[in-house]
């Protein structure tokens, strides 16, 4: 399955490229969304994405380029330069804001949502901030693989002990070169280009092309040869199958567990852990 990205406008107004969404949901678990964030005009990102609760989640944002500051209610905050990850567990809440900071030339991004299961929907929730040196690299003459989680070529990401099982790599190939990987049977595995163009499947038909998602099926090595230089996500994960109920940046099993997490959120008792914040911190 190919899909194509789609532009649409998120936050207080930054225009970036769906992946996918809410409509993909039956056939991306455990991932529920990915965003393609960028431009050459500061105007189109400046605006960032204010003060809003998650529940149920993992947020995974990464930096190909340019900056954005985080702040949330666990007392968390700084900046995401370029190459580094920011990985949040929302578990049972937490409130954050991320703002993108103004970039000489072309800022570009990537926010990944992945599910957690009913049994830990209510984790305390925890924030990992991966810097771009502490990502091995897996180089040959004819590519260079950035492992942000899970394993390649027998080298780990520095991100562990996830539910889902991720894996999580950014791959560039050389013009007229291949890449084939194996992933364990039963998982998701998408590759998303964003660079340049090629062919993912030993038939070579048809030419992919950066802004599309390449869904495989279950078991099927991972076949790309690329047409010029080329760069892509490739990422998989184990899904959960667990019903979905999802509205905005929340997502639990059951509508009932929505309604009570909005209503937790306008009562001010929507934060488990460490506790409430009042309002003035997430202004300073």
């Amino acid at each position: 399955m190919t899909i194509q990205a789609q532009p649409t406008i998120e936050g207080a107004g930054v225009r970036l490229k769906r992946v996918f969404g809410n409509d993909e949901v039956r056939y991306l678990d455990p991932f529920l969304l990915l965003d393609n964030f960028g431009s050459d005009n500061p105007n189109d990102y400046l605006a960032g994405f204010p003060w809003h609760p998650h529940r149920g989640i993992e947020t995974i944002t990464y930096m190909i380029r340019g900056e954005v500051e985080h702040k949330d209610s666990l007392g968390n905050g700084g900046v995401i330069h370029t190459g580094d990850i920011q990985w949040m567990t929302a578990g049972s809440g937490i409130i954050h804001q991320e703002m993108p900071k103004r970039t000489e030339g072309m800022m570009v991004g990537f926010q990944l949502w992945a599910n957690l299961p009913a049994s830990h929907k209510m984790m305390d929730p925890r924030y990992r901030d991966i810097t771009a040196d502490m990502t091995p690299l897996v180089k040959t003459e004819t590519m260079q693989v950035k492992i942000i989680c899970g394993e390649f070529k027998g080298i780990s990401g520095p991100v562990q002990d996830i539910i889902t099982e991720p894996q999580y790599y950014d791959v560039k190939i050389s013009p007229n070169s291949e890449f084939i990987h194996r992933f364990p049977k039963g998982h998701t595995v998408f590759a998303y280009i964003f660079e340049g163009k090629g062919y993912f499947d030993e038939n070579k038909d048809p030419l992919k092309k950066a802004g599309q998602l390449i869904l495989y099926e279950d078991g099927e090595d991972i076949y790309v040869f690329a047409k010029d230089h080329l760069r892509f996500l490739l990422v998989s994960g184990k899904p959960i199958r667990e019903p979905v109920a999802w509205y905005g940046p929340i997502v639990m099993n059951t509508q009932k567990e929505l309604e009570i997490a909005f209503k937790e959120f306008r009562e001010g008792s929507f934060l488990k852990s460490p506790g409430n914040i009042n309002f003035e911190y997430w202004n300073q």
